[in-house]
């Protein structure tokens, strides 16, 4: 510890208190400028002239995927695509355009993939049904490798019956290991 000259002790002249208290306040106010940042990043939601076609507008946007996110709804992502797609939705519902035509529309243009759940067709097959295809094969594989284990095993003629000798042998090494653990 290194000695100081008498008077130089910052806890002596109360200098560290104030040091303290500044970084503090400092540090307060580093989190409150954070804190402002991010509350007026936050972007108001779009709202068009018409409250019906607007929610109509959102109802229609959580049945289709964010192309930029790829796993929200375009109702939830503020992605500048899925901005600009509600307000392609916004245009076509102005138009008089139903959902299936707007879906149709949609879809013609950035395929099956703008769904959040893509319709099944005979090229989404695998989409729907691979994870249940891979499950059945993983199950059906191990199924074949326990039949086979268990046929090599009778094959070879082992039990799980252990010999006269064999018992009196295991035993013995049960016996020798008891024994050691005792003296420890």
């Amino acid at each position: 510890m290194k000695s100081r000259a008498p008077g130089t002790d910052p806890r002596a002249t109360g200098q560290a208190g104030i040091w303290r208290r500044g970084r503090r306040g400092a540090a307060a106010a580093v989190v409150l400028a954070f804190a402002l940042a991010a509350a007026g990043a936050v972007e108001a939601p779009e709202v068009g002239d018409n409250p019906a076609a607007e929610r109509h507008m959102m109802q229609l946007a959580t049945e289709l995927r964010c192309l930029q996110c790829q796993n929200q709804t375009l109702a939830d992502s503020n992605a500048p695509l899925a901005v600009d797609l509600r307000q392609e939705i916004r245009e076509l519902i102005a138009k008089g355009q139903t959902d299936q035509q707007i879906k149709a529309y949609l879809a013609a243009r950035y395929g099956d993939f703008v769904f959040y759940r893509p319709p099944v067709k005979s090229e989404t097959l695998l989409l729907w049904f691979g994870p249940a295809l891979l499950v059945l094969g993983g199950l059906l594989a191990l199924y074949i490798t326990l039949r086979r284990r268990l046929a090599r095993l009778e094959a070879e003629g082992v039990t799980a019956d252990l010999s006269d000798a064999d018992a009196r042998r295991a035993q013995n090494l049960l016996d020798e290991e008891a024994g050691e653990s005792s003296l420890s």
